[in-house]
């Protein structure tokens, strides 16, 4: 079970690989960070805020932690607006 609350029926393969992605990081806490806010906007995201969020994704874990609960502050080339969705919908919970 991921936790996971959306259902990848309807998303094209991209969606569906970066909704895996989202909820499998490696560690449970970001999982239970970038999972929900995954499911929240999979659908609505455009190509190149996908390929934003794809290229965040691939920050290591611990320091997508820190950068989201802002105990170190954003590298600049990650300072993104979709960064900016994903740290205060993690705040706004």
């Amino acid at each position: 079970m991921t936790g996971s609350t959306r259902s990848s029926e309807g998303l094209d393969t991209r969606r569906r690989r970066i909704l895996y992605r989202a909820w499998h990081r490696g560690t449970r806490e970001l999982d239970l960070i970038v999972g929900p806010f995954t499911d929240a906007v999979i659908a609505e995201l455009d190509e190149p805020t996908l390929t934003e969020y794809e290229r965040l994704l691939e920050v290591p874990d611990p320091q997508l932690y820190a950068w989201v609960t802002a105990e170190e502050p954003v590298a600049p080339d990650y300072d993104s607006a979709v960064f900016r969705r994903l740290q205060a919908f993690h705040q706004d919970k």
